[in-house]
């Protein structure tokens, strides 16, 4: 079982920005990125090294340990994968 105490700011951004009302966000994954990213400006930094050592720990298992995390946005269904869905929060995160 995954702790939140290990990743509180990866539970914030996918239980508000990519939960059940994702769309209050912006419709697109760089939309709603965009938004977490201006009202959180001090903590996104804490989602990358989150984002990166929630993907060491999980090389082989990655969309299965991200079953913890879903809630309402399914990544799926704009066409990416769970790991290529990663590579773009982490992309627009370090722009």
């Amino acid at each position: 079982m995954i702790s939140s105490n290990r990743y509180p700011e990866m539970e914030h951004v996918f239980d508000i920005y990519f939960g059940q009302d994702f769309d209050l966000f912006g419709e697109t994954v760089p939309e709603i990125i965009a938004c977490y990213k201006k009202d959180s400006p001090h903590h996104y930094k804490d989602l990358i090294r989150e984002l990166e050592s929630f993907r060491s720990e999980h090389p082989d298992d990655l969309d299965i340990a991200y079953e913890h995390f879903r809630r309402g946005f399914r990544p799926e269904g704009d066409g990416y994968t769970v790991t290529s869905f990663f590579d773009e929060i982490q992309r627009l995160l370090h722009e």
